[in-house]
């Protein structure tokens, strides 16, 4: 990353303060870890956005604070629950030499046989959190489905010899699999149908009587 992100300090204040930050187009946030005390700080909002547009939420952020260049990963993002905008984030300092552990997404790329086939595409996995150098850390990984078949899956197994840094998931975690669509039984709805029908044709039955 060849950007520097400037953060400012800021004293932990009430939730008036904070909203009045974010209509400055300010981002409140928090940098901790690797030679860094817990740091209230501010950043500017739309510069933050455009890095991670830029370069991926798990990139290494280069973060100015008072001068002191800190090398930092996101490890956590609030968003507005109505507006989807981000209301906070948390940032790790780390130590370049040493690995850390990460959650990366999974992308699932290829069209896989079993879709053609009328199947359904499931990701019950979209993260795996992975132990890495920061200077390696991938922005995603991809996982190729094209050979999945009707009720056939890729686990986590299938891909650890395929990468080059270790997977904390449990090898059973299902990455991708392709499921029969779901079919609706026409005789059950027909039938519901008829009852509803002797239904009415009864009460009309006694309305008359």
């Amino acid at each position: 990353m060849n950007i520097v992100l400037e953060a400012k300090p800021r004293e932990p204040g009430a939730r008036s303060t904070l909203t009045k930050l974010r209509n400055e187009g300010q981002l409140p946030g928090v940098i901790y870890g690797f030679k860094v005390n817990n740091n209230p700080v501010v950043l500017d909002y739309k510069e933050m956005a455009k890095a991670v547009q830029k370069f991926g939420r798990t990139s290494v952020f280069k973060i100015d604070l008072e001068g002191k260049q800190i090398n930092a990963v996101l490890t956590d993002i609030q968003r507005c629950a109505l507006k989807g905008t981000v209301k906070h984030v948390d940032l790790l300092s780390i130590n370049m030499s040493e690995e850390l552990e990460v959650d990366v997404p999974v992308t699932v790329i290829g069209e896989a046989a079993g879709v053609n086939e009328g199947g359904v595409l499931m990701q019950p996995v979209r993260e795996l959190k992975i132990k890495v150098k920061p200077s390696d850390i991938p922005e995603s990984i991809e996982v190729d489905a094209s050979n999945v078949g009707m009720n056939e899956s890729i686990s986590v197994a299938e891909i650890r010899s395929t990468v080059s840094f270790e997977i904390l998931n449990a090898d059973e975690d299902t990455l991708v699999s392709v499921t029969p669509p779901v079919v609706v039984n026409d005789d059950t709805a027909g039938q519901g149908d008829t009852e509803t029908q002797d239904i009415k044709a009864t009460d009309a039955e006694e309305s008359q009587s």
